[in-house]
């Protein structure tokens, strides 16, 4: 049995399913601006498609001895950056996007991705690493971005957005970190993994941070928004959401007034 090409195929249909769910939330967008369902949708649909062509047996090749998954980086370069504009607009909801600040993250993350590629290509051990280091520089530079200027920016605008965008943070950080781990363990660095688990983990992974986190990230801005129709989605959002502030909570220092949002336009 192939486990790989079935592991394949499940995403696929996870992803299907991802983007059905984000298509049927724009039609009640409930506040949420309407570009934002749209990355949201965009984003597995892409990634669906790139690992339906895995699923077929295409987009990889041998490098070094292993299988280097050239579609998974061409799933990754357009949607992780576009993860990060979505977590970007979530810190900046109510206030004018600094698009320079935009531009540098989502421009670094490119850097991310293109030196994977680059070392899982690599013939030669060390060169693999030196790429694969370049890569993690480049990944902690994006961790600064979103810990700071937009952790800030989201602070600015009340309590409430604040909190939300600490627990997606709390979510997008701890995911987003698995994923030079699974690497390196994998047959593209130490090989403690075989292909199989690395494809499982490769699954796993991208599921959680794309539909995963579109899911919370919809559903927590329809709650600021409007919390007077809530659905069961919305309610499973709000327990994970929950269950994620009470570990922000552990590192989040309590502020001694609570602010509302202010939306744009109000005095």
């Amino acid at each position: 049995m192939d486990w790989q090409s079935i592991l394949h195929w499940v995403y696929v249909a996870g992803m299907a399913i991802g983007a059905l769910h984000f298509w049927s939330l724009s039609r009640n967008p409930k506040g949420v601006p309407q570009y934002e369902y749209l990355v949201a949708i965009f984003i597995p649909i892409w990634s669906g498609l790139a690992y339906m062509a895995m699923a077929l047996d295409q987009g990889k090749t041998e490098a070094a001895g292993q299988v280097a998954h050239y579609a998974r980086y061409v799933d990754w370069i357009v949607t992780t950056p576009l993860l990060l504009l979505a977590l970007s607009w979530t810190a900046m909801q109510f206030i004018k996007k600094d698009w320079t600040l935009l531009g540098f993250l989502l421009s670094t993350q490119v850097v991310v991705i293109t030196t994977g590629l680059i070392a899982d290509l690599s013939e030669r051990d060390w060169v693999r690493y030196l790429w694969y280091i370049c890569g993690v520089v480049a990944f902690l530079v994006v961790l600064w971005g979103i810990w700071v200027p937009l952790r800030a920016k989201a602070r600015s605008q009340g309590d409430e957005l604040a909190a939300l965008y600490n627990k997606l943070l709390t979510y997008f950080t701890v995911l987003w970190i698995c994923y030079p781990i699974a690497w390196i363990i994998g047959p593209s660095g130490f090989r403690w993994v075989n292909q199989d688990i690395d494809t499982l983990l490769f699954c796993v992974l991208p599921f959680f941070s794309k539909v995963g986190f579109s899911f919370l990230d919809l559903h927590g801005l329809r709650g600021l928004q409007n919390r007077q129709t809530e659905t069961g989605f919305d309610r499973a959002a709000d327990q994970v959401l929950h269950f994620l502030g009470s570990i922000t909570a552990l590192w989040t220092p309590q502020s001694g007034h609570r602010r509302t949002r202010r939306l744009p336009g109000e005095l």
